[in-house]
Order: C-alpha cells, then sequence, then structure tokens
C-alpha cells in the first residue's frame, strides 16, 4: 500500500518539474488521504492549472483529485460584474440563441432570457470569482462555447461546467477540433485564418504561423478554455 507521505512526495516533486505551473501568492497546498488529493492555491495561467492537475493524476495512489486551484485573474472583478459579464456573453452568443438564461443573485434565480418551449437552458453561479454553469443543452458545442465565454470574463478564477447534454451524444476528436476551431474564429484578437488544428486523445496541437507572438499565447489559451481538452501543444510560430 502506498504511504500518504509518498504520493505527497511524489505529487510535489511532479508539480515543481512542470516549470509551466507558476503559483501565485506562495505554493500550492495539498492534502492526500483516501486516494483523495485536495489541490488548493491560485496560479497564474490556465495551462498550470491543467497541466497541474494532469501531473497529479498521473501520481500512483491518487484516485480522485478535488480541484480547488484557481487562476489570476486578469482583472479584479466583484462576483455581481463576472456574473453580469457572463451573462451578457451568453445572451449575445448566437449558438446559444435558442437557450433561456438564469442567474443566481443573492440566493434567488432570476430569468435573464426565457423562450417558449425552450428545453435548453443555463443556469449561471459566481462565487469568489469561480463562475458554475449548470443547465442542459442539446449538443456539446454549445456546452463548449459557454464555457469559453465565461473564462474570457477577465475576473473569472475558475469555470466549473456542469452543463448537461440531451439527448446524450457520444463525443469525438473532431467535435473538439471543431470547438477549438469555433472559438478561435471567435476570438476578435486573434487572426484564425492560418492555423491549423488536431486532436487525438484529448490532446490538442496548434500549428500554422499568426503575426504576434501575443496572438501565439491567446490561441493557445483559448485551446485550453475548451472543455474535454487534456494537453495543448502550440507549434504555432509567430511572425510572417
Amino acid at each position: 500500500m502506498t504511504d500518504d507521505r509518498d504520493v505527497l512526495d511524489t505529487v510535489r516533486s511532479a508539480l515543481h518539474s512542470e516549470p509551466r505551473i507558476h503559483p501565485t501568492g506562495g505554493s500550492i497546498h495539498i492534502a492526500f488521504a483516501n486516494g483523495e488529493l485536495t489541490m488548493e492555491g491560485e496560479v497564474d495561467h490556465i495551462a498550470g492549472k491543467k497541466l497541474g492537475l494532469e501531473a497529479a493524476a498521473r501520481v500512483p495512489g491518487v484516485s480522485r483529485i478535488i480541484d480547488r486551484l484557481r487562476v489570476r485573474p486578469a482583472t479584479a472583478m466583484g462576483d455581481g460584474e463576472i456574473r453580469d459579464k457572463v451573462r451578457d456573453a451568453l445572451l449575445e452568443e448566437t449558438s446559444l440563441s435558442s437557450c433561456t438564461i438564469r442567474v443566481w443573485v443573492k440566493g434567488q434565480i432570476e430569468t435573464a432570457r426565457e423562450l417558449a418551449d425552450a428545453t435548453d437552458a443555463i443556469d449561471i453561479r459566481v462565487e469568489n470569482g469561480v463562475v458554475t454553469l449548470d443547465g442542459d443543452v442539446s449538443g456539446p458545442g454549445q456546452k463548449r462555447m459557454a464555457g469559453v465565454l465565461a473564462w474570457w470574463v477577465p475576473g473569472s478564477r475558475d469555470v466549473i461546467n456542469g452543463i448537461g447534454v440531451t439527448p446524450p451524444e457520444q463525443d469525438s476528436e473532431a467535435a473538439v477540433t471543431d470547438a477549438v476551431l469555433q472559438v478561435l474564429e471567435k476570438d476578435p484578437f486573434i487572426n484564425a485564418e492560418s492555423i491549423q488544428v488536431r486532436t487525438r486523445r484529448a490532446v490538442v496541437t496548434l500549428d500554422g504561423t499568426v503575426p504576434r507572438e501575443a496572438e501565439r499565447k491567446l490561441a493557445e489559451d483559448d485551446a485550453w478554455y475548451v472543455f474535454g481538452v487534456d494537453k495543448v501543444i502550440n507549434r504555432l510560430s509567430a511572425g510572417t
């Protein structure tokens, strides 16, 4: 039987070996018991959060992870402002135009848009900068787009995407690729024309050329934001 201290030491070593994991305001706090690992803290980038979770999940003896890792927000915002911006983004998104949109405000749910006979609905809750999306939609593409729009709000520290898909639809690598391409094309700060996307076993690879280094980094962030993406390999080059 694996000793709990050995598991913790191995997790710490795995986190330290990944240079893209940059904790802010201290280290990542971890605790382990009965196969359950709790990770808590703040990192400076979405890639650091995802890579940290992936590194910990590979450690023998870890069967479940309680994810309390947060991402440092680009802009400090209160929960109400984050909630309103997520709500507005979802209301404006054409692929979500068939969805009823509701928000939780001070423990009460309020309807931002109600559609007669609509079966799709998304509920938005924000607490301590963490956006939780619940409800049900008719396709995984809608679920993924809602999650990315929530991540794009600069005050968001994490997005918990609990939206269900009805009827259940088997996911595919092609669907993930299509979702990443759609997000890249929607991002106003990226010229997606020269970006190629491939997905294999939840690993997204970006190839091509973008005009600036900033766009190269933004494109990688967008891929990380897509639900179902476990890893991003960024082979984009900046400049022509």
